[in-house]
């Protein structure tokens, strides 16, 4: 496995995420989006596998914003460009992926 995982230094899920592999001994990357971002061919491939409305915080308050957009190509942009707007956590394996904490679709990437 190699598993990365992209979310904010204080996001409890982000948190929770990162304690469940740590307790399964599973060894991951752990990369702060807030700090160092997330390309746009990996948000690209992680988009791919949940889809577009999965990835976006509705609890945001730019999230208001961001629904009125009108195309698919434009609120992808607007994560690439504000990505502060990204649910956290996102987890790779691969070409799968995951958004939020699902330790149940984890078990099964063992």
């Amino acid at each position: 496995m190699n598993i990365q995982i992209f979310g904010k230094s204080k996001c409890f899920d982000t948190q929770k995420a990162q304690r469940w592999f740590k307790e399964r001994r599973i060894k991951f990357q752990y990369i702060d989006l807030r700090r160092y971002g997330i390309s746009r061919g990996e948000l690209s491939s992680v988009k791919n596998a949940v889809g577009l409305s999965a990835l976006v915080d509705e609890k945001d308050e730019d999230y208001p914003l961001y629904k009125y957009l009108s195309s698919d190509d434009a609120r992808f942009e607007k994560l690439v460009e504000d990505q502060y707007l990204i649910r956290t956590p996102l987890v790779r394996n691969g070409r799968q992926a995951t958004v939020g904490f699902q330790p149940e679709t984890w078990k099964a990437w063992e």
